[in-house]
């Protein structure tokens, strides 16, 4: 599948439309980045986009506007565009256990090398120390969306709160079913997915498992329950 003039159209119109507030939101940076792994440009479309963006941004200087937040705005769209065109690579996956930290550690690992971002639809997180990481990608302006359950948000030691309170975008179930799962995407490549429920128990005492994998197809998917939840709960 490569783009279509109607594909290139629609990323330089949300390009432009971007640059009206001088800066690429989370919502935009999603959306964005939605639309480049669907319509995967040649490298041709690639370079368009990039120019469309140097463009846009000289114009604004010449309209002697924020320079810095025009520069913000032209590195967040390289960005975006460099990873969208990173060459496919070999699927690789691991499993982890627990008890033990090696569940833990790869949530953390994975959050600490997010460059762009990180969707996650998780039961619950209590786990301090995974929370700080959250916290910590926010601050680095990773665009994080956080999907949960009412069911434990405001049980002692819950840090969905917290979380939110941070100014991370948060949708909550508050049906009578619970919104159970335990996944994250990070950087639209790889998919964390397990029975792992994000706390300390889970780490010192259960028997739980996470799988991190590069397939394409299954972030696909994936990504594309998540976007669906997040519609349906999202504010």
């Amino acid at each position: 599948m490569t783009a279509t003039p109607a594909d290139m159209e629609n990323l330089l119109g949300q390009l432009e439309a971007s640059l009206a507030d001088l800066r690429l939101d989370d919502e935009e940076k999603h959306s964005l980045a939605q639309t480049l792994r669907q319509a995967q440009p040649p490298e041709d479309g690639f370079r368009q986009l990039r120019n469309h963006a140097f463009t846009l941004a000289r114009n604004r200087l010449a309209e002697q506007q924020d320079p810095m937040a025009v520069l913000r705005w032209t590195e967040a769209v390289v960005r975006a565009l460099d990873v969208a065109r990173t060459p496919a690579q070999a699927i690789r996956s691991s499993a982890f256990f627990s008890p033990g930290e090696a569940c833990l550690n790869t949530i953390v690992e994975h959050f600490r090398s997010a460059h762009r971002s990180v969707d996650f639809c998780v039961f619950t997180v209590s786990d301090d120390r995974i929370a700080q990481e959250v916290l910590a990608a926010h601050a680095r302006g990773v665009a994080l969306r956080f999907i949960t359950d009412n069911d434990k948000e405001t049980d002692s030691g819950s840090d969905v709160t917290r979380l939110r309170a941070a100014g991370v975008p948060t949708a909550v179930d508050r049906t009578d079913a619970h919104m159970h799962h335990k996944f994250a995407i990070f950087d639209g490549q790889w998919l964390l997915n397990g029975s792992y429920n994000w706390t300390r128990s889970a780490a010192a005492h259960n028997e739980e498992n996470v799988v991190v994998t590069n397939d394409a197809a299954l972030v696909r998917q994936f990504q594309g329950a998540f976007d669906q939840l997040w519609g349906k709960l999202g504010d």
